[in-house]
C-alpha cells in the first residue's frame, strides 16, 4: 500500500488514495504509521498527525479521517485543504470549487491550481457555558466552540504558560466532552493577530490545527465583543491562516497546502 505524505501549516498528514471505498485500517495500523519514532518516513519527517483515506461514496469525495492515535475524527480543516490538493494535483479532479463530505458534513473548497485554499467550514457556533481548562498549577476559564468537533479556548498571557502539552489538559466540565476535546492556548499579538497552540485529541500538540483556528476565530470576536462578521489573523506554530466568519457565524478557513512525496506502507499493517 502507498501513501503520500503533505500539510497544512506544518499539520502533516499521510493520504491513502482509496477511490473504490476498499481500505478499512483498524486503529492499531493506524497508530503504526503515524508513531512519531517508528513510523512510517518520508524525506525531512517521521510519522504524522493523522491519516486521510480519500475516498468516493455516492459519486462525492469523502475525507475518511483518523487521529494519529487511530481513532476516528468528525474532520479536519488543513487535512481537508490537504486533500483537496491532492485531488486537484493527482487529476482526479480539476481545479475550481468543488465539495467533500466529512463526517461533520459536506464542506465546499475553492482550489485553484497553485495558490491558497479556502474551504467553508459551515457553522462555528458558541456552546453557553463557562468551561475551565488547567495545566499543572495554571487554570483559566474560556469559551466552548463547536465546529463541527469540540473545541475549549482559552486566551493566555504567554503561550508557553501550557507548558510541554505532553499530556491533554484537564478540561471542565467533563461530561460536556465526553468523546474528548481539542485545546487552544491563544495570545492576542499587538498587530491585532493571533498566535495559538493546539492539543488535538487524539494526536497531542500539533504544529497547526484548521477547525482549532475556526474556533478561536469566534471565540476572538466574542471576547473583543467584535459583531460578525469578522476576519482573523491567525499564526500557529506551522504558519499562518485566516479565518473568515459571516454574518450568520459560517467560517471560511483559508491557507496553503502542500503535497511532498510518496511512501511505502506495507510493513505498517
Amino acid at each position: 500500500m502507498r501513501g503520500t505524505y503533505g500539510h497544512g501549516t506544518h499539520n502533516d498528514f499521510i493520504l491513502i488514495e482509496d477511490v473504490e471505498d476498499a481500505v478499512d485500517l483498524a486503529p492499531e495500523q493506524i497508530a503504526r504509521i503515524c508513531n512519531r519514532e517508528s513510523g512510517a518516513m518520508s524525506s525531512d519527517r517521521q510519522g504524522a498527525d493523522g491519516v486521510i483515506i480519500i475516498k468516493k461514496r455516492g459519486g462525492k469525495w469523502f475525507m475518511d479521517y483518523r487521529n494519529s492515535d487511530g481513532s476516528l475524527a468528525e474532520m479536519c480543516g488543513n487535512g481537508i485543504r490537504v486533500m483537496a490538493r491532492y485531488i486537484v494535483e493527482r487529476d482526479l479532479q480539476g481545479e475550481g470549487i468543488f465539495p467533500i463530505n466529512t463526517r461533520a458534513g459536506m464542506r465546499y473548497l475553492a482550489v485553484p491550481r497553485d495558490g491558497d485554499i479556502s474551504v467553508n467550514m459551515g457553522k462555528v457556533e458558541e456552546i453557553y457555558g463557562e468551561i475551565e481548562v488547567t495545566v499543572g498549577d495554571k487554570s483559566w476559564t474560556g469559551y466552548n466552540i463547536n465546529v463541527g468537533n469540540p473545541h475549549a479556548v482559552v486566551f493566555v498571557d504567554d503561550l508557553a504558560d501550557a507548558g510541554a502539552l505532553l499530556e491533554a489538559p484537564h478540561v471542565e466540565p467533563a461530561d460536556e466532552y465526553p468523546d474528548g476535546v481539542n485545546v487552544e492556548f491563544v495570545r492576542t499579538l499587538e498587530n491585532g493577530e493571533l498566535a495559538m497552540r493546539v492539543h488535538e485529541r487524539g494526536s497531542g500538540e500539533t504544529q497547526s490545527c484548521g477547525t482549532g483556528t475556526c474556533a478561536v476565530a469566534l471565540a476572538a470576536s466574542v471576547a473583543a465583543k467584535k459583531p460578525l462578521p469578522s476576519r482573523w489573523v491567525i499564526n500557529p506554530p506551522g504558519g499562518r491562516l485566516v479565518v473568515e466568519i459571516d454574518g450568520h457565524s459560517n467560517a471560511t478557513l483559508i491557507g496553503p497546502a502542500v503535497i511532498m512525496n510518496d511512501v511505502q506502507l506495507d510493513e505498517y499493517l
